[in-house]
């Protein structure tokens, strides 16, 4: 199993929907987190009580994390 970390930003409700989308293909977990609080990258609700102002924590726990990379790189910022 193999473990990835990323800085990402979702700007707009599309974005956040369109995110989502792509996040619930991927077996494993995937955790976003803004300062002490974590929620399922797979859940609307869990991002939307996150701060979206400001850059958010990705990990993701899966095998294939290098297709999930790829299909994320909009959101991913440095």
């Amino acid at each position: 199993m193999n473990s990835v970390t990323v800085k990402i930003r979702l700007s707009t409700i599309k974005d956040v929907q369109n995110f989502v989308e792509i996040v619930r293909q991927f077996e494993g977990d995937i955790d976003l987190a803004s300062g002490r609080y974590v929620v399922d990258a797979k859940s609307i609700m869990g991002i939307f009580s996150l701060d979206l102002m400001s850059p958010i924590t990705l990990t993701a726990y899966a095998e294939s994390c290098d297709k999930l990379m790829e299909e994320i790189k909009a959101y991913i910022v440095d």
